[in-house]
């Protein structure tokens, strides 16, 4: 089988990146403790020591991708591996284009995955708000994003756009803890929704006690509903607009519920004859705008309308005892993990993927998560796009810190 191609964006020649291109680097030296763990990975076999890039070190030049708008493929990630200062600042050693594309199929993202939770773990708890404390269950977002990759590396899962022609790329499966604004786990399938990368089996998989999941209407499934309510914890779902269903209890709405935009709260059972639910449904329908779906757009990959709605929003949900107008909100509140992947692709450059192997493309998602995690816990809260410029701006030497600081210290008094 012929090598892998590193995944360059054009033919064109890159222009040469000069240490003068980059500063900031003392600021690395809080990875180490994290990263140094990971020193060994995918080194059982090399008995002759004779592996000269490691996973820390690759996982190193990775994050300075992230932060240096200068360094921008991995032909450049390569060309900084090159420069002096960079190998004795950050420990990491010359190496070849073919060794980055290459020596990801040794390496095992799982170590990366724990150093991600470990710092999600330091962060500090906010507490909920009132209103959500008596749920007793974490409030999680459940969705996936795609992220494209060459279209010229046809052995990838693909999709086709409105034009019939394939596209490559990874689907990020990602769990977002809403009132913490923290992504708890993220599975990387292809992007191909079929067999185990379908996203629903993909939450099967991943189903914890103790949690309330908030979907969407891909993720609407009797077995998938049965499943998280078996697990010990509950779920709130949008179900289609012809939902076939017969009414067991007409409740009646609050003035609280009313002012929320609740028409209905019923206990419904599902007219279906093969699969139903094992547990008593609930069904809240809320005012919101109708919509025409207008199918994909004309030239954009993976971009499509929604679905055309009737004017209602329809919750399917196995909370019996919840006020219906916080049934409302908490759905409302799922656009949050909308929030977090424009961030994630946008802000920290994963809008393309430094490689296409599956241990590459973990590597890179938990190193972002990583890099992002590094931001809300240096400056309290999540990154906006100006906070993520000015650390850009900062590596390549054109603001200095107290204007970084300056900017944190007013980031800080906005929010208190």
């Amino acid at each position: 089988m012929p090598k892998e191609q590193a995944p360059d964006s054009n033919d064109q020649p890159t222009p040469k990146i000069s240490v003068k291109n980059i500063h900031g680097l003392k600021y690395f030296r809080v990875l180490r403790p994290f990263l140094k763990r990971l020193h060994a990975v995918g080194t059982a076999r090399d008995t002759a020591g004779n592996r000269q890039l490691h996973m820390d070190q690759y996982c190193t030049l990775v994050l300075l991708w992230f932060y240096s708008p200068i360094v921008d493929s991995l032909r450049g990630l390569q060309q900084v591996s090159q420069l002096k200062k960079i190998q004795q600042r950050l420990k990491v050693p010359r190496t070849s284009l073919g060794s980055l594309s290459e020596s990801v199929k040794l390496f095992d993202p799982e170590p990366l995955k724990k150093i991600a939770r470990e710092l999600a773990d330091q962060l500090p708890d906010a507490p909920a708000p009132e209103r959500f404390r008596g749920l007793g269950k974490t409030l999680v977002a459940v969705d996936g994003s795609v992220i494209p990759t060459l279209e010229r590396i046809a052995r990838l899962a693909w999709i086709t756009n409105c034009s019939e022609k394939p596209t490559c790329g990874y689907r990020l499966h990602t769990h977002f803890e809403i009132l913490r604004g923290l992504p708890k786990r993220i599975e990387a399938t292809s992007a191909n929704p079929k067999g185990d990368a379908d996203e629903r089996k993909v939450l099967e998989r991943t189903i914890e006690p103790n949690h309330c999941y908030v979907i969407d209407r891909g993720y609407m499934t009797f077995r998938l509903w049965n499943k998280i309510h078996d697990a010990g914890s509950s779920y709130l779902c949008r179900v289609r607009d012809r939902l076939a269903y017969e009414t067991i209890e007409e409740r009646p709405l609050t003035p609280e519920a009313i002012a929320a935009g609740v028409q209905a709260d019923q206990v419904i059972e599902l007219r279906h004859k093969k699969t139903r639910t094992n547990h008593t449904l609930r069904l809240i329908s809320v005012r919101c705008s109708a919509h025409t779906s207008r199918g994909r757009r004309r030239g954009r990959k993976f971009s499509s309308t929604a679905p055309s709605s009737d004017g209602t929003l329809r919750i399917a949900t196995d909370l019996l005892d919840v006020p219906a107008e916080l049934i409302a909100e908490m759905y409302q509140l799922r656009w949050t993990i909308e929030l977090f992947f424009r961030m994630f692709k946008h802000l920290l450059g994963c809008r393309h993927l430094l490689s296409t192997r599956q241990q590459g493309v973990e590597i890179q998602v938990y190193s972002a998560l990583i890099a992002c995690l590094l931001i809300l816990l240096y400056t309290g809260r999540m990154p906006t796009k100006r906070t993520f410029e000015l650390l850009c701006f900062y590596l390549i030497g054109w603001v200095d810190f107290d204007e970084i600081q300056g900017h944190i210290d007013k980031l800080k008094t906005a929010s208190s």
